[in-house]
C-alpha cells in the first residue's frame, strides 16, 4: 500500500499529465479527453480530503497546493469542454493557460506583499511571550517547517483579525525562498530564524540572520 507521500508525489504527476494530455485533446491530438487520468486524482483528492488529520502539517501545506492547482486547472478544462460542445470559438489553449498563470502570479504577488509587509514591521516592545520560532536553511527541502510558520502567521493574523484572504500558501512558500536566499547571500550565512508573534494588537513576521 502506497504511503501518504507517495500518494501526494502520484496525484503531482498525474496533474501534470491531465494538462498535457488535455492540451493534446483541445489542440486536435487526441480523441477523447483523459477522463481516466481525472478519475484518479479525484479518487485520491477525496480520499486526503476525508482523512486530512491524518496527515502532518508538512503534508497538508503541500495536499492545499496541489487541490488549489487542480481546482483551477479543472476550470480551464471545464469551460474548453463547453465551448468544444457548443462548437464556439475558442482561444487556443496555451493562451489560457497563460492567462490563469498570470492571475495566479498576480495573485501570489498580492499575498507575497502581504508577507512581505509583516516581515518588514520589524521589532517593537511588547510582543506576546508566546512567539513561534523556525530556523531554515533550505526552504525547498523544509516544506514541513514551511507549512508550520504558515499556519503560526495565519494563526497571528487570525488573532489580530487581520484580513487573510490574500495570504496562500503557494505565495507564502514563496516568499520564504526568496528571503531566505536573499539573506543567505547579502550577510553570507547559512541559517534564517523566523519569527511569528502579535505586536501591538498586529501581526508581525520577522527573518533574523542566525550566525
Amino acid at each position: 500500500m502506497a504511503t501518504i507521500d507517495e500518494d501526494l508525489g502520484q496525484i503531482e504527476k498525474d496533474i501534470r499529465q491531465l494538462k498535457i494530455e488535455y492540451d493534446q485533446y483541445f489542440g486536435g491530438g487526441r480523441k477523447r479527453p483523459p477522463t481516466e487520468i481525472e478519475w484518479r486524482i479525484d479518487l485520491l483528492m477525496k480520499r486526503y480530503a476525508e482523512r486530512g488529520g491524518e496527515l502532518k502539517s508538512g503534508q497538508r501545506f503541500r495536499f492545499t497546493n496541489l487541490c488549489q492547482t487542480y481546482a483551477k486547472y479543472k476550470d480551464i478544462f471545464r469551460k474548453k469542454l463547453k465551448q468544444k460542445e457548443e462548437g464556439t470559438v475558442q482561444r487556443h489553449f496555451g493562451a489560457a493557460a497563460k492567462a490563469i498563470e498570470a492571475q495566479r502570479a498576480r495573485t501570489a504577488a498580492e499575498g507575497e506583499g502581504q508577507v512581505a509587509k509583516a516581515a518588514e514591521s520589524g521589532a517593537a516592545e511588547g510582543a506576546d511571550a508566546g512567539a513561534f520560532r523556525m530556523t531554515c536553511s533550505e526552504p525547498d527541502r523544509e516544506s514541513e517547517k514551511v507549512g508550520q510558520l504558515y499556519q503560526a502567521l495565519l494563526n497571528a493574523k487570525q488573532k489580530a483579525g487581520e484580513d487573510i484572504g490574500k495570504l496562500t500558501p503557494a505565495s507564502f512558500a514563496e516568499f520564504v525562498r526568496k528571503k531566505t536566499k536573499d539573506l543567505q547571500e547579502q550577510k553570507n550565512c547559512t541559517e534564517v530564524e523566523y519569527v511569528v508573534e502579535v505586536v501591538g494588537g498586529q501581526a508581525k513576521l520577522k527573518a533574523l540572520v542566525k550566525a
